[in-house]
């Protein structure tokens, strides 16, 4: 059964974190060190039981392990996105015990937004929760609009064109692209992209950026001419062909 627990500082206004794993200890762990930091945080040990969580007040971001009794969180990731509505797209970090590709591309499919490989650090959850939370937010959004060539971004509504094609992008790859189009023509290093979109204090991340750098050009770059490019060795940038 689903348990919520309330950390010494949390009040009614704070972040409710729902953590679906079924590992308890991990749930205890992760509950104690969320709720030191403000947050309000509901446990989930089974697919089915986070989902009934969801069901009865969503949460502000999930944390779900992908190896779960029941339904993996692959699973319960695609249901969720089945019942929400752009607007109300939960954020999800997916806590994965593989390091393989294949598991982080499938997550970004699903509209995840970050994914944590086990064993992980506290603290780099905690700070990959905050980050998560103020790309969601559209924190920072000004009321105006980005364009370059045939794209275009409207900082008010949160919407991206491309040839007068309006593209559906996560919270995190709306942010990658807002930095690339602020900075367009510009080659960007990745250690510049990471700390700008994710927030990022700890090294070791380069493989989340090439992830969503990909998932970005196949939504993007499906118009002509491609206009994300990569500088080898250095970092990416936005421009039209040379």
């Amino acid at each position: 059964m689903a348990s919520t627990n309330v950390g010494p500082d949390t009040d009614s206004t704070a972040p409710r974190i729902l953590v679906v794993d079924d590992e308890e200890h991990i749930t205890e762990l992760l509950a104690m060190a969320l709720g030191y930091q403000g947050f309000e945080v509901e446990r989930a040990a089974t697919g089915r039981e986070a989902l009934d969580a969801v069901g009865r007040r969503s949460p502000d971001l999930i944390v779900l392990d992908v190896m779960l009794p029941d339904l993996d969180g692959f699973e319960v990731a695609r249901r969720l996105r089945l019942d929400e509505g752009a607007a109300t797209r939960v954020p999800v970090i997916f806590l994965t015990a593989k390091d393989a590709t294949q598991d982080k591309v499938q997550g970004l499919r699903l509209g995840s937004d970050d994914y944590v490989t086990k064993p992980f650090s506290i603290e780099e959850l905690i700070e990959r929760v905050k980050a998560v939370l103020r790309r969601s937010s559209g924190a920072g959004a000004g009321e105006s609009k980005l364009t370059f060539a045939d794209l275009e971004l409207d900082e008010e509504t949160r919407d991206v064109w491309r040839d007068g094609r309006l593209i559906e992008l996560t919270p995190t790859e709306y942010k990658l692209l807002r930095y690339l189009l602020a900075n367009a023509r510009r080659v960007l290093t990745r250690d510049q992209i990471l700390e700008a979109v994710w927030d990022y204090t700890f090294a070791g991340n380069a493989s989340v950026l090439e992830t969503y750098i990909s998932y970005l050009r196949q939504k993007i770059d499906a118009t002509e001419p491609a206009l994300i490019h990569t500088v080898r060795g250095v970092g990416y940038s936005l421009r039209l062909p040379r």
